[in-house]
Formats: C-alpha cells, sequence, structure tokens
C-alpha cells in the first residue's frame, strides 16, 4: 500500500552507514515508525526531506510490519531552533514528549498542528521558552483526554481564592481552605490557576494570548509539567537537559 501524508519529523536514529528510522508525527496515521533507507547521503532525494524538526510530505509504502520512506519533500524547516541551545532543548523536549503519546487519526490533526506552532514560535523567538513549555504540556494533556478539573474546588465549590492545588492524581483541585483540612498546600496562586483554566479552554487560535506576572510564572511552568508527567507515567530524558540550560 502507498500513501502520502504530510508529517514532523520529531526522532530519528542512525542505522547502518546510510540509512536512518524516523519518528513521524502524521494527521492521517499519529505516531509512526518508518525506514528512510540512504537518507543519511547527501546526493539521496530524502536527505532534505528527512532531518530532525522537518515538516514534510511523505511518499510512504507499508511493509509486514512498517513503513518504508519513498519521497520526501520538505514543507517547511525551522531553521532559527538551532539558533540558541534553550530552543533546541525545548524542541528536543517537545519531540520526545509527542513520540510517546497514543495519538491516532483523531487527534492528530490537531496535535500537529499544535507542535508546528511551537516549533514556529521557538524558532522565530516569538513567545518566551516557559510560555511555549507549558501550553504544550497543558493543551497536549487535554487533547489526549487528561484534561484536569478546572471548574471550582472539589469539596467546597469555591470558584476564586488565593491558593488552590491541583492534584495531580484525579486532576481536581481544593481551595487553600479545603487544602487546610486535609493537610495540604496550594500549588497554583491566583493567577497561575487563570492561565491554567485559559491554556485548557480556549479556542486553538488564542492559545498563546495570555501574560502572567513573575511570580505566577514558576507557579504555572512546575504545575505544567508536573501534572504532565504524572499522567505520561515515565521519564522524558530531553528534560533533563533541558532544565540544565534554561534558568
Amino acid at each position: 500500500m502507498e500513501l502520502v501524508t504530510d508529517g514532523l519529523v520529531l526522532r530519528e536514529v542512525k542505522v547502518g552507514e546510510a540509512d536512518k528510522i524516523l519518528t513521524i508525527l502524521s494527521p492521517q496515521l499519529g505516531i509512526i515508525s518508518a525506514s528512510a533507507r540512504g537518507s543519511r547521503r547527501l546526493k539521496s532525494k530524502l536527505f532534505s526531506g528527512c532531518g530532525l524538526f522537518c515538516y514534510s510530505e511523505f511518499t510512504l509504502t507499508s511493509g509486514r510490519n512498517s513503513w518504508f520512506v519513498q519521497q520526501a519533500t520538505v514543507k517547511k524547516v525551522f531553521h532559527g531552533i538551532g539558533a540558541s541551545v534553550g530552543g533546541m532543548a525545548l524542541a528536543a523536549y517537545l519531540a520526545e514528549l509527542t513520540s510517546f503519546l497514543p495519538i491516532t487519526d483523531q487527534e492528530g490533526p490537531r496535535q500537529l498542528r499544535l507542535l508546528l506552532n511551537c516549533f514556529y514560535l521557538i524558532s522565530e523567538q516569538k513567545k518566551p521558552l516557559w510560555q511555549i513549555k507549558g501550553v504544550y504540556e497543558l493543551r497536549t494533556m487535554t487533547l489526549n483526554g487528561y484534561m484536569p478539573q478546572l471548574l471550582c474546588c472539589r469539596d467546597c465549590h469555591a470558584y476564586e481564592g488565593d491558593g488552590f492545588l491541583l492534584e495531580y492524581q484525579g486532576g481536581a483541585l481544593l481551595c487553600r481552605d479545603c487544602c487546610a483540612r486535609e493537610n495540604k498546600t496550594p500549588n497554583l496562586d491566583a493567577g497561575s490557576l487563570m492561565a491554567v483554566r485559559y491554556v485548557c479552554l480556549v479556542e486553538d487560535e488564542k492559545i498563546f494570548s495570555f501574560d502572567l506576572n513573575e511570580k505566577s510564572i514558576p507557579l504555572f511552568s512546575r504545575v505544567a509539567e508536573e501534572y504532565t508527567l504524572y499522567q505520561m507515567e515515565r521519564p522524558v530524558k530531553s528534560l533533563g537537559f533541558y532544565h540544565s540550560v534554561v534558568q
């Protein structure tokens, strides 16, 4: 079977002298693995379109248990990602995180648009790295069925307050008073809670249209990351490198 699909290269593994195994996010297929034979040769017709973080149109054929890349035509290369170590580290983390998700053709189109948007913002330095990272983490969890219960406190139904706890197990909110009764500590202030709600609930085209004060940024960032890692139930190795280069 032959299939033509757009796709973003999330990961590449060198095989032999000239081949690569690619992990690709496709709007039609979700996450797939595909062999790109000879793609590491400079004269190969696959060389340009099979690069890491390259968005290309792929012509694929299916074997018994895997896909093979027959053609790859470049649609977008995010040259600016490599302009900073922090940008490269964040792109690597987002790509690795995505590669672990059970993305199907149902979530594929929106997940691909979100990641392409993030890569563009990293490449063009349009938004701060903390914001790109937190938005991608929370929106990705939402797209994949792990959106927290953000309407109000689980116990007393309070909507606003000066401190809330987002529980990672179950995704429920507890206000400061209900936290005190359970001997728990809030992890969100009013600003960071509103940002979490915004990212999870707003329309796709408005997802980056928010600001946070300096006090709320680390709270938003920590909760977005820790909530995501809890739901993933596995480590993301590139996250350590990101934190080593981005303070």
